[in-house]
């Protein structure tokens, strides 16, 4: 019995490990602008601050300063992830007083109490995390998959051939003819590498 409850414990803190480090972390959303190797840009976006690196290995971060800048659901997502690690933390101390080989907590039954609301406090203290996390992620889908949205899509190369075409070529209407431009710098010579 003691085993199981050191076990339950160390995947419950390890738990609460892994809630603090993605809270934290800045790689919720990752977008990649490359149309070479030399100039291949990165952009990590987390709920604190959004930071940008290049192939060069410059890496530079900037902070969310203000709440009021930031959408509703980043919002949403800090306070849901906040809660989660505030009940994983209380949850840890919970369980620490209701383990039986402990002396802190009272009789057998007490402790039993106390073990039954840790894990209580420990199942909420997921749900939080999962409900933050499933948001953010409906979000990056339901931008990404929208025809209206931009910003998101312009970090993704498109390399079919009709995208090719269509940046190489310009209609000009009326007429019904298709007239080729001069391409533009992003195809020179390196642009397939």
């Amino acid at each position: 019995m003691f085993r199981a409850q050191i076990s339950a414990l160390v995947f419950g803190v390890g738990g609460f490990g892994a809630l603090v480090a993605a809270t934290t972390s800045n790689e919720w959303r990752v977008t990649t602008r490359a149309s070479s190797v030399i100039t291949a840009t990165w952009v990590y976006q987390g709920l604190w601050m959004n930071c940008a690196g290049n192939a060069m290995g410059s890496f530079h971060c900037r902070p969310h300063f203000t709440i009021f800048q930031v959408q509703g659901y980043i919002q949403a997502c800090r306070g849901l992830m906040i809660a989660a690690v505030s009940l994983g933390f209380f949850g840890s101390i919970i369980a620490l007083f209701g383990m039986k080989c402990t002396k802190v907590g009272g009789s057998e039954k007490a402790k039993a109490k106390i073990a039954c609301l840790a894990g209580v406090v420990f199942i909420l203290s997921g749900l939080c995390s999962m409900t933050g996390c499933s948001l953010y992620a409906n979000k990056i889908t339901t931008e990404f998959f929208d025809p209206l949205f931009i910003d998101q899509k312009m970090g993704y190369a498109y390399n079919g051939a009709t995208s090719v075409m269509s940046s190489r070529t310009k209609y000009h209407g009326g007429e019904g003819d298709i007239k080729t431009t001069t391409p533009s710098k992003q195809f020179d010579k390196n642009a397939y590498v």
